[in-house]
């Protein structure tokens, strides 16, 4: 398989064509930043690796720790990690509900120590319905399809790099599918 630094240089390389397109399908400035900085987050630190120790996973810090329960769960190079369908989705939605048990466990801690009430459901919907409100009114009411897509093809491109290195190597697909 390519190396971590193959898969960075052609993620910056990709992410200049890749803006292009999106400049000519939106003719939005801001979509296309959001896009592009989406699709150089999906290859740099959003990729199929993170379910090994990879560049892509220790470049999350101290925030590693978040990747954990990724990593056990998930075999490297699975359907599920690699998978050009599944593989981004998954960790879209993962990273979602791991950030969402951090702000309930952090309203938990808070009230604890403060002595203050902890968030409620209700106010935790309204929390990320103004967070959406504001993004929509800043950048647009397609910036989450941007951000999927440009998420979604940084994460495509090392994926796709495995395949063509191993259709090269074994003159033969794997079941990334």
């Amino acid at each position: 398989m390519p190396s971590g630094r193959t898969h960075d240089l052609l993620t910056i390389v990709l992410a200049i064509p890749a803006a292009a397109a999106a400049f000519a399908a939106t003719q939005s400035l801001p979509g296309t930043a959001v896009f592009t900085a989406a699709f150089v987050f999906g290859g740099l630190m959003f990729g199929p690796d993170l379910d090994t120790r990879s560049k892509q996973y220790s470049r999350w810090g101290v925030f590693r720790f978040l990747w954990f329960p990724y990593r056990t769960f998930f075999k490297h190079r699975s359907r599920f990690s690699h998978g050009l369908i599944l593989g981004t989705a998954i960790r879209v939605i993962y990273f979602l509900g791991i950030c969402s048990l951090v702000v309930i466990a952090g309203s938990w801690v808070c009230a604890a120590i403060a002595g203050g009430k902890v968030i409620s459901q209700t106010e935790f919907v309204e929390m990320w319905s103004t967070i959406g409100r504001f993004a929509r009114q800043h950048l647009g009411d397609g910036f989450l399809l941007m951000i999927f897509l440009g998420m979604w093809l940084g994460a495509a491109s090392h994926t796709f790099t495995d395949l063509a290195v191993t259709y090269i190597k074994t003159g033969r697909r794997t079941k990334l599918f």
